[in-house]
């Protein structure tokens, strides 16, 4: 790493979520100098609970910031798939200790705020990154030797490179691509209840997906176990468009009739909900133009089937870290590096967060199907099919197979 050329270089880096600050704090790491550019007031992350696999901590862990994210997480004891009309397990998945040893790190769940903290706490401090708030990006150009993005004031910021770290509606990904988001029809409504208002029969260390007929809830504990994430799914009856906003408890129920006692009972707890309509894109061969990469859900938005969309984000930005210092500050030369390793990585990942979104909302002769397909499978079988996901490397990162 070429610290000395570092030191002359300045990257711009298009928001402020997790996958923006985990970016930025990987460039600096490297010795470049870092603006980041925040549409909102405050840097700041909204929404409830994120599961943590060992991959996301193995980067977490690249960033400096992995025990930061232990220290808030909760370590669960195994994920299980439920029916949610006859509540028997169709499969269930020990990230216990031997989850830990096959794969060198825990899994966990966080409260979203929790995990963004715990990487803008390094960020803040760091003396190569500077901040501006309220500041929505509007165009963007490129020239031989420098980026420009213009606000919504129409002032100027300037660099060697840009980072587009701004989500599924980004700016920098309709300069650069200029495909549409494919709206997935799914609703997912979110909240956050305290342990005393959860049903003690649900009340268990672990992630619990209950698998319905075009639905499905989730629940798992949160800070300490203290409070528990809560997230319904469901196919709407109503033409979509990707957003957030309120709830109702009232739409909610309208979609899980003949669903069992037990994991309905979940729906009457939270006293608000907060509502997304949910959207990925079809995967590109290219996210890499010139000066201009593109991070996280500006890169490949994916549903949420695989719990991955976080983890992923933190995988890029320790890809690109490497691909810069690789590429010894020569952005266009990383950016190519960058995208060749993660492109048809996140492709995978977003194939297979659809495959489990038609698995989990299986109904009829699907429903039965399902219910067969992990039947008498051993820990370690589970963790077969979990190498290539949960086996990530940073070490390995710019190999096609670093999870191998």
């Amino acid at each position: 790493m070429n610290t000395t050329r570092n030191a002359s270089r300045k990257v711009l880096i298009i928001g402020g979520g997790i996958g923006g600050l985990a970016a930025a704090l990987a460039l600096a790491r490297k010795g470049i100098r870092i603006e980041l550019l925040e549409q909102a007031e405050q840097i700041g992350e909204i929404g409830a609970g994120i599961q943590l696999g060992a991959n996301a901590f193995a980067a977490l862990d690249a960033l400096g910031v992995g025990q930061a994210a232990r220290d808030r997480a909760v370590f669960t004891d195994y994920l299980e798939m439920r029916d949610a009309i006859d509540t028997h397990t169709i499969a269930r998945v020990d990230v216990g200790q031997a989850y830990q040893q096959r794969f060198g790190n825990p899994y966990a769940v966080i409260h979203r705020a929790d995990i963004h903290l715990s990487i803008f706490e390094a960020v803040r401090d760091h003396p190569l990154i500077q901040f501006h708030t309220a500041t929505r990006v509007e165009r963007f150009e490129q020239d031989a030797n420098a980026v420009t993005v213009i606000d919504q004031r129409g002032v100027r910021y300037t660099a060697d490179a840009v980072v587009g770290c701004d989500g599924v509606k980004s700016a920098i990904r309709q300069a650069l691509v200029g495909d549409e988001a494919r709206v997935t029809g799914h609703v997912v409504y979110r909240a956050v209840v305290g342990v005393a208002n959860m049903p003690v029969d649900l009340q268990v260390n672990a992630p619990v997906v209950w698998a319905g007929p075009h639905c499905h809830l989730v629940h798992y504990p949160l800070r300490g176990g203290q409070q528990y994430n809560l997230v319904v799914t469901f196919h709407s009856r109503e033409r979509e468009t990707w957003g957030v906003r309120d709830g109702s408890k009232e739409e909610v129920l309208s979609y899980f009739e003949g669903i069992h006692p037990m994991p309905h009972q979940m729906l009457d707890r939270p006293t608000s909900w907060k509502r997304w309509a949910t959207a990925d894109r079809d995967p590109v061969e290219h996210w890499s133009f010139g000066r201009a990469t593109l991070l996280g859900d500006a890169a490949h938005p994916m549903t949420q089937y695989v719990a991955q969309g976080a983890c992923q984000a933190l995988e890029d930005a320790v890809t690109l870290g490497a691909a810069v210092d690789a590429a010894d500050s020569d952005f266009e030369q990383a950016f190519r590096l960058y995208e060749e390793a993660r492109i048809p990585r996140t492709a995978r990942v977003l194939y297979a967060a659809r495959d489990m979104g038609r698995i989990y909302h299986a109904k009829g002769v699907d429903r039965l199907v399902r219910n067969t397909l992990w039947a008498g499978r051993s820990q370690t079988q589970f963790y077969d099919a979990l190498q290539w996901l949960h086996g990530w490397r940073a070490e390995q990162c710019l190999s096609l197979t670093p999870w191998l």
